[in-house]
């Protein structure tokens, strides 16, 4: 009982101690819009949360993360479609390498998260076999604005459920999205 306690409470020190690491709690909210193989489009909604955290400073840049949450639709074009609408609901820790001064500020991010489908079924030939999935991701974009309010960039994402049921087709969306920082 009391490793239980001792083990995240001495992790949540040491994330929260660093001389950078102040409690800032900045959220945004989120709207991508992507297209994947076989035909599938996609409309998600995020809600992003940057605890403020900052790891080894490069030339100008900084590692950091941030939190995920998203909800999302697909509409299924191929025909004929076993659902022409799946439902996606997950979450994603960020790791970003940030410029970290400056009106606009690139990056370069990666995450891999988990996500629930509301259905496996595609198509009558195509089924993910699990409605949970692993999200993995690559992006690019810039965070910007005289207060960084504003973010804008582009995700190559990939969703399977890492071969624990088969199938497993996996697919692969290419992703647009805007953030508002609060």
């Amino acid at each position: 009982m009391l490793k239980a306690f001792i083990r995240p409470t001495l992790i949540l020190t040491l994330l929260f101690s660093g001389e950078n690491a102040a409690i800032a709690s900045d959220w945004g909210v989120q709207f991508a819009a992507g297209v994947a193989d076989h035909d599938v489009r996609k409309a998600d909604f995020g809600v992003a949360w940057d605890p403020g955290l900052r790891w080894w400073e490069v030339g100008g840049y900084h590692f950091t993360v941030v939190g995920e949450a998203h909800f999302a639709y697909w509409d299924i074009r191929e025909k004929p479609p076993s659902h022409s609408n799946i439902w996606e609901f997950g979450l994603t820790p960020v790791f970003r390498f940030i410029k970290s001064s400056g009106y606009i500020r690139p990056f370069v991010e990666a995450g891999v998260g988990i996500r629930m489908l509301s259905h496996v079924d595609e198509t009558p030939d195509r089924s993910f076999s699990s409605s949970f999935q692993f999200a993995d991701m690559i992006g690019i974009g810039a965070q910007f604005g005289t207060h960084q309010n504003y973010q804008a960039g582009f995700r190559f994402q990939h969703l399977s459920n890492a071969g624990i049921k088969h199938p497993n087709p996996g697919v692969n969306f290419s992703q647009l999205y805007l953030q508002y920082n609060f």
